[in-house]
Order: C-alpha cells, then sequence, then structure tokens
C-alpha cells in the first residue's frame, strides 16, 4: 500500500492545494486549516453556509498565502506575520484563539462570497500559541491537538473506497466523483474497499511516521458541492448512497474516511509514493 495523494487546505473550506511532499506537525501537515473565514461575532463559515466557498483558490508563492478568485483580484496573506489583532473564533464547540487578518482581507472575502445572513466576513489565522485538543474520548493514550479542522489533525481516505462507492453511483445512472469532495489530507492506494475501517495504525514502511486511526468520518452536505463550480448538482448525493452502503454499521448516517492522530513523526517529510503498512 502506498500513498496516492497528499492535500493541504490553509484555509478551512476554501479549495485545497495537491502537494508531492508534505511535513507532518502533531496538528496536522504543514499550514493545514490554519486560516479560517469567520462571520462577525467569530463563528466559523464553511461551504455548508456558503457553497461558493469552493470556488476561492489557494497557492502558496514564496512567503505568500494568496486566495484567488475569477471575479477579484488576488488577496496576498503574509505567512510569517504575528502581530495581528487577537480575537475569539469558535470552531463547533471549541473555542480557539485567533489572529485576525484584517480589513482588507475581510473586504476581499465579502466582495467575493457575499455576506452570511446579513454578516460581513473576516478571515482568521490559528494563534501558534494556543492549544485545541482533540476530543480525548477517541483517542487512546495519545495526546492530540489540532488547528481549525473540524476535529482532527488529519482525515486519510482510500482510492479503493471511492471506486467502490462510484461504481454504486454509476449503477444508479449517476456521474462518478472525485476525491476532492471528500476533502482528504491523505489518500492511500493498495489496499480493499472500505479496509481503512477496521485499521488502528497506519505506518510508513521505513519507520519514519505513524498514524493512529481514531475516527470514522462521519459526512455532511459538504460532499454534494462540485468542488469546481461551488453548484449542487445531484441534491443528496453522495450521501444517500453512503447510508445504503453501510460503511459504518453500527453507527446511522454516511462515513467516508477516518480521522487520524500523529503517533510518531513530527517533522518528517512524507511524500506521494510513501510505502504504507496497516495493522
Amino acid at each position: 500500500m502506498k500513498i496516492a495523494q497528499l492535500n493541504v487546505y490553509p484555509v478551512k473550506s476554501l479549495a485545497g492545494i495537491h502537494l508531492e511532499k508534505a511535513t507532518l506537525g502533531t496538528r496536522g501537515l504543514a499550514l493545514d486549516r490554519n486560516w479560517m473565514v469567520v462571520d462577525q461575532v467569530g463563528r466559523f463559515v464553511t461551504q455548508r453556509q456558503l457553497p461558493g466557498m469552493a470556488r476561492v483558490s489557494v497557492r502558496l508563492a514564496n512567503d505568500w498565502l494568496v486566495l484567488e478568485h475569477p471575479e477579484a483580484e488576488p488577496l496576498a496573506i503574509e505567512l510569517a506575520r504575528r502581530d495581528q489583532p487577537r480575537l475569539i473564533a469558535y470552531v463547533w464547540d471549541d473555542t480557539c484563539q485567533a489572529l485576525d487578518e484584517g480589513e482588507e482581507a475581510a473586504a476581499w472575502l465579502t466582495r467575493v462570497l457575499g455576506d452570511l445572513r446579513g454578516s460581513n466576513l473576516r478571515l482568521v489565522r490559528f494563534d501558534d500559541q494556543h492549544l485545541r485538543p482533540v476530543e480525548p474520548r477517541y483517542l487512546q493514550g495519545e495526546e492530540a491537538h489540532t488547528a481549525f479542522a473540524d476535529g482532527y489533525p488529519f482525515l486519510i481516505a482510500s482510492q479503493s473506497s471511492l471506486d467502490a462507492l462510484n461504481q454504486r453511483l454509476e449503477d444508479k445512472g449517476l456521474v462518478p466523483l472525485p476525491m476532492n469532495r471528500f476533502r482528504p489530507n491523505i489518500v492511500v492506494e493498495g489496499s480493499q474497499a472500505f479496509a481503512e475501517d477496521g485499521w488502528h495504525e497506519l505506518t510508513a514502511r521505513n519507520g519514519a511516521y505513524r498514524f493512529g486511526l481514531r475516527k470514522p468520518c462521519q459526512r455532511c452536505k459538504i460532499t454534494t458541492i462540485d468542488q469546481a463550480s461551488g453548484c449542487i448538482d445531484v441534491p443528496g448525493e453522495p450521501l444517500r448512497t453512503l447510508v445504503e452502503m453501510k460503511t459504518q454499521p453500527l453507527r446511522p448516517g454516511a462515513y467516508f474516511g477516518q480521522n487520524a492522530t500523529l503517533l510518531g513523526g513530527e517533522e518528517c517529510v512524507l511524500a506521494v509514493g510513501d510505502e504504507l503498512d496497516a495493522s
């Protein structure tokens, strides 16, 4: 088995970046979900509320994070800056310390995405001095932290599982979906479909790094959104099909992929093509 894809999502719910190599940290791949769009009270905003967020692309250019949209000039954010005003941001029930990226970023986001129920939008950066722990009841003795991800530092998915889902969709006369509907960090290939649901650990064959697979990922409306257009072409899919497939027989809902923590290998570099072993 090996790594087929690596993806980082510097701004939560905006477009991702495909990588050939990435550096591991306890909060995820370097720069993953380090920024987030919030409303005027600091509450996180995602494609669940604004599907058009999918159309905002993200790239890294030297010392800058650059956001691009077809209807605006690019917005550049300095990567190293840490002197912004602090504020409180909220992800689900978690309270996070954040840095406000300022009025230019706020105006840019509101211009390209519109407001949210009358609230303007702002861009915030995770405060590196803040620790946001992963929910302890799913951990197995390790400590784990994340930035602005929904709850875990890594999301691992399997290409063979996507192939099995797409076969069911095609059997219904529906168009197969790309992996970007599920926004994983690490995609593996060479395993049986949904075998990842039985794994406890995923380890580099050379022993350099090790992940703990801790919680099946329950999927939401974002999987129904075309990540190129920001549109929902077939309402309810692939969620309806995943429910029918009962990938988690004892859990109601639609599941695809595994939330994971880092058990060893902080600061290691992983790469597409790395060989892995599951246990």
